[in-house]
């Protein structure tokens, strides 16, 4: 072999994905397109006010959430790599199925719809100094079992974190599906999410974020149509989180879902989603404040393990449908109910007390008995 035919043949290896003559796992590369089109979508610099709390360059961001949804769709062994030529950033991935940045791809175009949402959000005087566009970056990208619709992303995810799934939220969603036999490792997959608002917000802004989601109306439903496909044409099941959520599954598909109420919302190709409302992850927080309930203790506490029966019921749903989605799903949240608010109310009352109370399991046991 002549030397240059060599080096074209190394070179093609490596940009089409072809087998290298050494017998390593082919590769795949992918255009994320210029410079100026990845820094938007992927919020960078996510964590600079003058001093940058992680001072990374826009390659080392991408790379960076790209290998968090690697993780969370379970390819250990896989690698990425972001450079940037010229003005063109690429993603170069290695131990991947073939056909693996396709999902990628799509989240990229698709969040150009939430740009230019939020791009006329601020032309129009709306958008807050304090607010950050985020998208969902970093999750999994094919090996989903779930969807869980939100209102939008605390700030910290973004400024602090850089990981979409860390916060109080998905923090507590998470030991609920664990609580369910999820193993924690294996929840990611269960929490692929979709927020209403693609803006990470400070705790309080929800009520001042309600009146913006017309700005999204594209994204969101593209992104509920993309997201609950799963192989064969089956749709992945949906939890929808807080009565925002629910509000707006009712004005966008006229579905009305009130806590652990099921419903079918039609999506993209023919396909029927079964959705469940939810509570919020947090707002057992608020449930159980004693000064929501007149200040007596015991109504709070009444109140939160009513809450967390509720919670529980509604992540054993997620679970099994997420395991099985062709299952009947009325059925299955028959079951669950019957678990969490019945059969099981000792252990979700001891739940309470642990998870939320942060008592100790012989203390919360103490409680649970006397009630």
């Amino acid at each position: 072999m002549h030397k240059k035919s060599g080096i074209a043949l190394i070179l093609a290896s490596l940009l089409f994905g072809c087998a290298s003559p050494h017998g390593e796992q082919p590769g795949e590369t992918l255009d994320l397109g210029d410079s100026q089109r990845v820094t938007r979508l992927f919020a960078y610099p996510n964590n600079c006010s003058v001093i940058c709390y992680r001072d990374w360059t826009l390659e080392q961001t991408v790379e960076h959430y790209l290998q968090q949804s690697l993780a969370r769709d379970g390819y250990a062994q896989a690698s990425v790599r972001v450079t940037r030529s010229g003005e063109r950033v690429q993603a170069y991935f290695q131990g991947t199925p073939a056909g693996y940045g396709k999902s990628l791809l799509q989240l990229l175009d698709t969040g150009e719809l939430a740009y230019r949402g939020a791009s006329q959000l601020n032309l129009d005087g709306k958008w807050q100094y304090n607010w950050y566009f985020f998208l969902p970056l970093g999750m999994a990208l094919e090996n989903r079992k779930s969807v869980e619709l939100l209102h939008f992303p605390p700030d910290y995810s973004l400024t602090q974190a850089q990981d979409y799934l860390r916060s109080s939220t998905t923090d507590r969603w998470a030991a609920l599906l664990s609580y369910n036999g999820i193993p924690l490792e294996q929840t990611p997959a269960y929490q692929t999410i979709v927020d209403i608002a693609p803006i990470a917000a400070p705790a309080s802004a929800g009520s001042t974020l309600e009146g913006v989601y017309g700005y999204f109306n594209d994204y969101q439903r593209r992104m509920v149509d993309e997201l609950s496909a799963g192989s064969d044409n089956t749709s992945l099941p949906m939890v929808a989180f807080g009565s925002p959520v629910r509000s707006w599954i009712k004005q966008q598909y006229g579905v009305t879902l009130p806590v652990l109420g099921l419903g079918q919302i039609n999506a993209g190709a023919s396909r029927q989603i079964s959705v469940l409302g939810a509570n919020h992850p947090s707002y057992i927080w608020y449930a159980a404040d004693p000064a929501n309930n007149k200040g007596s203790e015991d109504a709070a506490n009444a109140a939160g393990i009513k809450v967390m029966g509720q919670d529980l019921s509604a992540a054993c749903w997620q679970a099994g449908m997420g395991q099985q989605p062709t299952r009947d799903a009325q059925q299955l949240l028959n079951s669950c109910t019957q678990k969490w608010q019945v059969t099981e109310k000792l252990q979700t009352c001891e739940l309470f007390f642990t998870s939320v109370r942060n008592l100790k399991p012989e203390q919360a046991q103490a409680k649970c008995k006397a009630s």
